[in-house]
């Protein structure tokens, strides 16, 4: 296999309006690499361009420069694009299908023979947690959460090598969330690469390993969730504090939170936390705790695109 899934080398798709000839830099020279069999996150703010992004990898919009690649190959390739399983935001599944028949039907545009779909369907139908009911059941009378799972297996059907996933979370209670992620664990363990594009920050901080930031068409940060939230700063939890001290330590912190019997502050660096654990003993206060935090990927996502 490919050491890399995806490849985009300066991909940019500029928008250019026929009458004021103003342009718009939807996507402006992004250069990403997704390792096969990683799972990836793709972030964002409303108008960034992540949509754009995608819609180029997939070919379903040309770029104005650059070249994107899906296993090596040029992903304006059909070829290319074989080996990908695509679940949109805002899909459009016909109504009057049953959730068996759309799966048949998506599964005959693949080029599946009608063996393989009988086999199959069941098979994914159970692995997104449909049950008999919801077989025969027509589409128009799913719920907005049933609607993301048969995607989700529609997305699956051909056994994809690499899931190209849209808010596939979307209206989808809690327990559902769950029991998705878990299915693209269980993927993600066969080797299958999963890039995932959602606005549920700590559901991508959960199952991705690798994330990229994009803010108003531009790369703006990537790297593995570990290494961008690791190591943030440091947390001193005390007791008995005197009014004086902690009003010098407030103005010292980073943050401060008080609670009936536990002041606690955070700073950036060992050094304050440890002149604060100094000063707290100096005052005969009770020190209840001292560890380093992590920032959370929403913490990071912000202070990106802000």
């Amino acid at each position: 296999m490919t050491e890399f899934a995806i490849e985009t080398e300066g991909l940019t798709k500029v928008f250019r309006n026929r009458w004021s000839g103003k342009e718009l830099r939807a996507v402006d020279d992004i250069s990403i690499r997704v390792r096969s069999g990683m799972t990836f996150g793709l972030l964002g703010p409303n108008g960034a361009g992540k949509t754009t992004f995608v819609k180029m990898l997939l070919s379903c919009a040309h770029p104005t420069a650059g070249v994107a690649k899906v296993f090596g190959q040029d992903s304006r390739i059909p070829g290319a694009r074989q080996p990908i399983g695509y679940l949109p935001e805002n899909h459009r599944f016909p109504t009057y299908l049953t959730g068996w028949g759309m799966l048949d039907f998506y599964g005959s545009l693949s080029g599946m023979d009608e063996a393989t779909r009988k086999r199959r369907i069941p098979e994914l139908l159970e692995l997104v947690g449909l049950d008999e009911r919801a077989h025969n059941l027509r589409l128009g009378k799913y719920s907005k959460g049933m609607l993301q799972r048969v995607g989700l297996a529609q997305a699956l059907m051909h056994s994809p090598k690499l899931l190209v996933l849209d808010e596939p979370s979307d209206g989808v209670d809690p327990v559902g969330r769950k029991h998705i992620r878990d299915v693209l664990q269980n993927l993600k363990e066969t080797g299958v690469t999963v890039f995932l594009n959602s606005h549920l920050l700590q559901e991508v901080e959960l199952f991705c390993h690798d994330v990229a930031i994009i803010q108003k068409g531009r790369l703006a940060l990537a790297g593995s969730v570990a290494s961008l939230t690791g190591g943030s700063g440091f947390r001193v939890e005390a007791a008995n504090v005197p009014e004086l001290v902690e009003k010098d330590l407030r103005q010292r912190a980073k943050t401060c939170e008080r609670t009936e019997d536990l002041l606690r502050l955070s700073f950036n660096t060992r050094e304050e936390a440890n002149l604060a654990v100094d000063l707290l003993r100096a005052a005969g206060s009770e020190i209840e705790s001292f560890s380093r935090t992590r920032s959370t990927l929403e913490e990071v996502f912000m202070s990106t695109v802000k």
